[in-house]
């Protein structure tokens, strides 16, 4: 599947726009090896987002949570508890890091996590609050806890 390219202003636009849940659904927070994909939209709805909960399906300390825009533009994915993360000009990052969208990259490339916006990255809990302020979801999904998180 050919990467699909929007402009940068673009992409920091669906980024900072305020979300929220689109219904009161209620999901489970994946175990090993599950995922989920939550609609969330702008406020006025004219917007729509997918989040993406995956675990990993050996490790529970491993996994992603990302925030997509119209159905298949990435616009930041967190990834925690996996290898490092080797840029284009082949700098290591480790984890957990950030990827936030660059126009002619995607999410080709990563950064370090915030400490001030992730001030937690082991409680993976509190990571995914974070990331729902990281990309302005005001009002976030229902989430379940699962029994070991």
């Amino acid at each position: 599947m050919a990467e699909v390219i929007i402009p940068q202003a673009d992409a920091d636009a669906l980024l900072a726009m305020e979300k929220r849940r689109e219904n009161d659904d209620q999901y489970d927070y994946p175990g090993l090896g599950g995922a989920i994909a939550v609609p969330v939209v702008s406020m006025d709805k004219r917007e729509r987002f997918t989040l993406d909960v995956r675990r990993g399906s050996i490790d529970l300390l491993k996994g992603t949570y990302q925030t997509r825009a119209r159905h298949v533009v990435v616009l930041a994915r967190l990834d925690f508890g996996g290898a490092p993360h080797r840029n284009p000009d082949d700098e290591e990052i480790a984890s957990p890091h950030l990827h936030v969208y660059k126009e002619g990259y995607g999410t080709k490339w990563a950064i370090p996590l915030p400490k001030d916006k992730f001030p937690i990255p082991a409680d993976l809990w509190h990571l995914l609050e974070d990331f729902f302020a990281f990309c302005n979801i005001t009002s976030p999904p229902i989430i379940r806890r699962g029994l070991f998180e």
